[in-house]
């Protein structure tokens, strides 16, 4: 699918070696990769927008062709703004799926060019979601196995515990 853009969109709250390892995968499947850090209205977010930006920037450094972006709003208007070919959704386990196929079929019956392509992580992920890392982090346990290097030492210097 060389010459297609990829829109990988998420809340990466925090950004897990999960998250940076489907980048890594669309990196070799699209010429570009555009991580879009979403402002997440829907959910409680542990950081702000800002920082997970920032630590989304940092975990992906060095991998070519990924840009990091923000946004807020509905994802298909990012879609249409961006004139992206296909918007990249992890699938860790049976139960992504039913979540995921909703939210591709909804934006599909928003704008009927909209189509969403399936990664799955490496078998080491498959478990892994953010908001594990975030009540690991919280109760005093250790995540560095789990996320970029930066993430940690970044949590350290904002003073988040």
């Amino acid at each position: 699918m060389k010459g297609k853009v990829a829109l990988y969109p998420g809340t990466f709250d925090p950004v897990t070696n999960g998250h940076v390892d489907l980048v890594r995968r669309a990196a070799k499947i699209f010429d570009r990769v555009i991580v879009a850090v979403a402002k997440g209205l829907h959910k409680n977010t542990f950081l702000t927008l800002e920082r997970r930006h920032q630590l989304v920037k940092e975990a992906l450094e060095g991998i070519e062709g990924v840009e990091v972006v923000s946004f807020e709003g509905l994802l298909v208007e990012e879609f249409r703004r961006r004139k992206i070919d296909v918007v990249i959704r992890g699938l860790r386990a049976v139960s992504d799926f039913e979540y995921e196929l909703m939210i591709a079929l909804i934006n599909r019956k928003l704008d009927p060019e909209f189509e969403t392509v399936f990664l799955m992580p490496s078998e080491q992920y498959i478990y892994l979601h953010s908001s594990l890392v975030k009540e690991i982090y919280l109760l005093g346990g250790e995540i560095g196995c789990l996320v970029p290097p930066g993430v940690p030492k970044r949590l350290k210097e904002w003073g988040i515990k």
